[in-house]
């Protein structure tokens, strides 16, 4: 069993940058596929980036977000972060984290064991 919460998301200008951070807690992330979605209200929830057990961070990116965003984990502090640059008011959304116990990055929210409760980030313009 895996526990994650996400923190760090706000309300940030155009342009500005975030970190989000996801700890974990009860097993370590580094056995886990760790993935980030996003969610914006009243659409569904969509892939922005995530990384394999073997990966240092992140290795797929959604390409709305490719080149701005880099996801990285500290299995040390046993945290995956999302590291959010250039944001555009269209990247406003509820973050979340999610651990699947898969091999691959999946890009749908299928095959994930764990999901943390999410963090608001809100880009204005």
């Amino acid at each position: 069993q895996v526990q994650l919460v996400e923190s760090g998301g706000g309300l940030v200008q155009a342009g500005g940058s975030l970190r989000l951070s996801c700890a974990a807690s009860g097993r370590t992330i580094s056995t886990y596929t760790m993935t980030w979605f996003r969610q914006a209200p009243g659409k569904e929830r969509e892939f922005v980036g995530g990384g394999t057990r073997w990966s240092n961070g992140g290795t797929n990116f959604a390409d709305s977000v490719k080149g701005r965003f880099s996801i990285s984990r500290d299995n040390d502090k046993n945290t995956l972060y999302l590291q959010m640059n250039s944001l555009k008011p269209e990247d406003t959304a509820v973050y979340y984290c999610a651990a699947s116990k898969g091999l691959v990055v999946r890009t749908t929210t299928f095959g994930y064991d764990y999901w943390g409760q999410g963090t608001q980030v809100t880009v204005s313009s």
